[in-house]
């Protein structure tokens, strides 16, 4: 454990998800060649589809609408309908469809299980705290076992700008009826996390389990932990 900062009083603990509490990069590559496979095989139209196709429609939509990388989920569901007007499918097909294979990847991309020692650091510093989830992404949180751990699940959604904008701190500290001040964030991310919430006026824990340097850094974090585990060294 480094401490950067001093460590001020806290009244709850906020968490980011991926690659926080779980290793989201097998999951996510797995879920997205899973997903190319669903579609190629489920729509007749889009069976020379590729992985590399659907990144260079991901990068066209978001340069086209930046403010679709706010919502990760609503930028997929465009991807698709784009993609499958392409391809040949009719617009009014194209809508219904995007909604049945949004859900599809959702479902794969929230394939496993977090590991054990998250879920028992989330539970020993519930104990103690109010625990709540911010996050980017969009794994489906009761697929995978954590929907019980949380006092709320805040996502990059329905108009929320994504950390490390204000959006989702301020809701979190409106839940919870403190102020943004009162919050520990923990997560992997030197702007999105770290930068997000010492920028906000929050604390930020910064889980660094690869060990990387700072180079990436706006803001230094309050603390540095390889482990989350370490976590309950500060209750």
């Amino acid at each position: 454990m480094i401490f950067y900062r001093p460590l001020r009083p806290y009244k709850a603990i906020s968490f980011d998800l991926d690659d926080t509490l779980y290793d989201n990069r097998p999951i996510i590559i797995k879920a997205e060649l899973d997903f190319i496979n669903y579609l190629n095989t489920t729509y007749p139209e889009l069976e020379q589809l590729d992985v590399r196709k659907w990144g260079l429609y991901k990068d066209l939509l978001v340069k086209e609408a930046p403010a679709l990388q706010h919502d990760v989920s609503l930028w997929r569901k465009e991807i698709l309908k784009r993609v499958m007007v392409v391809y040949g499918i009719p617009m009014v097909n194209a809508i219904k469809y995007s909604e049945i294979a949004l859900q599809k990847f959702l479902e794969l991309r929230s394939d496993f299980s977090v590991p054990q020692k998250s879920i028992k650091v989330l539970e020993e510093l519930a104990l103690h705290y109010p625990i709540i989830a911010i996050t980017n992404g969009n794994v489906d949180v009761k697929q995978i076992g954590l929907h019980n751990k949380f006092k709320c699940v805040l996502k990059a959604e329905n108009g929320l700008n994504s950390k490390p904008h204000l959006d989702l701190f301020q809701q979190a500290a409106l839940q919870l009826n403190i102020q943004v001040s009162d919050i520990l964030h923990v997560g992997d991310h030197l702007i999105s996390d770290v930068y997000g919430a010492q920028n906000n006026n929050a604390q930020a824990v910064w889980f660094n389990p690869h060990k990387v340097n700072l180079d990436g850094a706006k803001l230094l974090p309050s603390i540095e932990i390889p482990d989350l585990q370490e976590l309950l060294k500060i209750l």
